[in-house]
């Protein structure tokens, strides 16, 4: 995989946080910081879902061509199977809120250790650290 020099902070408009060298982890500042990207992404994801339906709604079309309606019937089940992605990513989202409500958004829930400002910038859903996910997706290939 080839990581993105672009940080969720700046795919919605946000400069990437630059932490003070003395400063705590998950201040409130930091917390604010990531509340702000998530709750773009949400926003972002949730217009997406809405023009979905519009353009499902628009375009829904009886063809009396067997073969158009195929396509469209096709075009239509990706379409939900991109829509169902996003509403699982919107919940991990709205998990996340929760967990920066709760004070506990950047700690990884497999050892307790800092997630890491950058790793959270660029997943910002994210609930191990680089440790804890590297040794996850390693069972997973062992048992998958």
């Amino acid at each position: 995989m080839v990581e993105s020099d672009n940080t969720g902070a700046q795919v919605f408009g946000l400069a990437p946080y630059e932490a003070a060298v003395d400063e705590e982890y998950m201040n409130p500042d930091q917390e604010e910081h990531f509340r702000a990207i998530l709750l773009a992404w949400k926003r972002e994801l949730m217009e997406e879902v809405d023009r979905t339906v519009h353009h499902m709604q628009d375009e829904a079309t009886n063809f009396p061509d067997p073969n158009d309606r195929a396509t469209q019937e096709s075009e239509f089940s990706l379409e939900l199977r991109t829509r169902d992605r996003e509403r699982k990513l919107i919940k991990k989202i709205d998990e996340a809120i929760t967990r920066l409500d709760n004070h506990e958004y950047g700690f990884c829930e497999g050892c307790g250790v800092e997630i890491g400002i950058r790793r959270l910038e660029a997943r910002p859903t994210a609930t191990l650290c680089i440790d804890c996910k590297t040794l996850d997706e390693i069972r997973e290939k062992q048992h998958g």
